[in-house]
């Protein structure tokens, strides 16, 4: 019973992630600013998570020091300003599909920071390591084809958009040729490259100051600040920085309160119940999910390019989840032997 209610916030978390692609790219679709999206996206997500940051961890939080606050404007300009720009403009440049393709190459891209910094090992010479090699190789294999490889499209389930996009958007100005999605798929690596790289970095700093909830509220006040700026020097037409009652409207404050604030809580929870190995298995999900609604609720044409490329990314993620856990196996294994070692040798007679 413990375990389907992980399997259920898991699923639930996907299907948030799932959502909030497609909302923002219908508000993209309609002609919002990408920049003023991310504004608004990070000021909604630090009113949401500061309450509950300063009402549990306020008192037993460590002081912040020059040199922490410093690191982290820095890891709140990698992963949250260069990520969500990036990816909100590769997002609008391609399809939801190829954005939540995209999406499950961040676990791989984080290994290879994880073997850079030597947090983590491959050895060629196991099973386990050309496991992982294989899973880089595909990894890779996926981003070139989503790059160069449109293929044919398939054919949409709906036909009439849901969400209010005219067909303007699909079949005529807003197609995406060749250049544009090449374009889209370069920004959406840069994207996936700066959060894998955020990953790895903020373990450094979670160790100067573990206030997760702080930590996590001082990274969006900083990158609200950070994403202000941008927006102001990219969007000089303030009729686009107007949210009225509408899908733009809808878009961030989706983004900022469930995607940001209660995702981020969810997360959490789930990492500690089933760890971080079993939260990164979940991820393709989130692409099964992405193709099923963006037909339906966008009408979105899907190409073979996009799922041949989510395929490859799946299953290099397999394949470096695979080698990770087999390796975590092993050195269980020899722990273990090596502690029934010591044993016998404490209960061994002590020769006359």
């Amino acid at each position: 019973m413990k375990d389907m209610k992980v399997y259920a916030v898991a699923f639930l978390i996907r299907f948030i992630y799932a959502v909030m692609q497609i909302l923002t790219k219908a508000a993209f679709d309609g002609g919002m600013s990408t920049y003023v999206y991310v504004f608004y996206r990070q000021l909604i997500g630090t009113l949401s998570v500061a309450p509950l940051a300063l009402l549990l961890e306020r008192e037993r939080a460590p002081q912040l020091s020059v040199k922490v606050c410093f690191k982290i404007f820095l890891l709140a300009l990698v992963g949250f300003v260069i990520f969500l720009n990036t990816f909100s403009i590769g997002l609008d440049y391609t399809t939801t599909t190829s954005a939540a393709a995209m999406i499950n190459s961040v676990p791989v891209v984080t290994f290879v920071f994880a073997v850079l910094f030597r947090l983590e090992t491959i050895k060629i010479k196991r099973l386990q390591g050309l496991a992982k090699v294989a899973g880089l190789a595909l990894c890779l294999g996926g981003i070139l084809t989503m790059a160069f490889y449109k293929g044919p499209q398939l054919k949409s389930f709906n036909h009439h958009h849901f969400l209010g996009l005219g067909s303007s958007h699909t079949d005529g100005a807003r197609s995406h040729s060749t250049k544009r999605w090449a374009l889209g798929t370069l920004l959406m690596t840069i994207s996936t490259t700066a959060m894998s790289l955020w990953m790895v970095l903020q373990g450094y700093v979670l160790m100067e100051y573990p206030a997760k909830l702080l930590f996590t509220t001082h990274q969006c006040l900083c990158s609200t600040i950070q994403s202000f700026f941008i927006a102001l020097a990219f969007e000089r037409d303030f009729s686009r920085w107007k949210l009225g009652f509408n899908m733009n409207l809808l878009s961030v404050a989706y983004g900022g309160i469930v995607a940001t604030a209660a995702t981020y809580y969810l997360q959490s929870w789930t990492i500690e119940k089933k760890g971080p190995v079993f939260c990164a298995m979940t991820s393709p999900i989130t692409l099964i999910i992405q193709i099923i609604c963006s037909s339906f609720l966008l009408g979105e044409m899907i190409n073979l390019g996009s799922i041949l490329s989510g395929v490859f990314m799946v299953g290099g993620l397999y394949c470096v989840l695979w080698g990770k856990s087999r390796e975590e196996k092993d050195r269980k294994m020899q722990i273990r032997e090596n502690e029934e070692a010591c044993l016998e040798e404490k209960e061994a007679p002590i020769p006359a």
